[in-house]
């Protein structure tokens, strides 16, 4: 597969307007030129808000599709859809959940990364794009979206390529585990989620929730 990256997005936490209060949140990115320093829990200029559930060494950076902007174009009725429109770090073309693992490493630029999880989406995105069903569809649609843990720091750039490195034990594909974890009473999901308690790649977090799910389904 051919991967580019074609955007890079940030933003600090801002607060915005939630119902009748406010939420903080970071999901509103902004493409950013030039080289973008890659440290091991974000990118510069970046940040998030809620760090009980996003962020962290497992979180770090989060990379989604080009190739699905088409897609959500023609589901949503937009014309334009900005890049980092779905809160992820960097837009890459040519990503595809379906053939990349947990566990695979991946070289953007001189910085070194793992892939750790897909994205659950939480309310927030439906925030971004004005939409309380947003969450559902996006989790409903397989097209999440992948977190990474950063192995080497380093710079990218707009324009820098995005190879596959290294594969991860078991070659579990990102939309293998995130279809699996949408069906918990199906007795082959569960064999994938044992699948994936293997790979040491996994984080922290979707190892305590699959272990959680199996004992549940025991």
């Amino acid at each position: 597969m051919t991967m580019t990256l074609i955007a890079i997005n940030v933003a600090p936490p801002a607060e915005v307007a939630h119902g009748d209060g406010s939420v903080t949140t970071g999901i509103f990115k902004q493409s950013v030129t030039g080289p973008v320093t890659v440290r091991w829990l974000n990118l510069d200029g970046d940040g998030q808000a809620d760090l009980r559930n996003h962020g962290g060494a497992d979180k770090a950076v989060y990379a989604y599709s080009l190739d699905h902007y088409a897609y959500w174009r023609d589901v949503l009725g937009r014309d334009a859809l900005p890049h980092g429109q779905f809160g992820e770090n960097l837009t890459v073309t040519g990503l595809d959940e379906a053939e990349l693992c947990v566990g695979d490493q991946l070289r953007i630029g001189d910085a070194r990364f793992t892939i750790t999880q897909p994205r659950v989406p939480c309310f927030k995105l439906g925030i971004r794009l004005a939409d309380a069903g947003m969450p559902k569809r996006f989790a409903q649609s397989l097209r999440t979206g992948f977190y990474l843990r950063v192995l080497e720091q380093g710079t990218i750039e707009a324009g820098d390529a995005v190879d596959v490195v290294a594969r991860g034990h078991g070659r579990l594909s990102i939309r293998t585990l995130f279809d699996a974890y949408l069906k918990p009473d199906d007795p082959a999901a569960r064999c994938i989620l044992a699948r994936a308690l293997e790979i040491p790649e996994l984080s922290a977090a979707w190892r305590a929730h699959i272990t959680q799910r199996l004992a549940r389904m025991a």
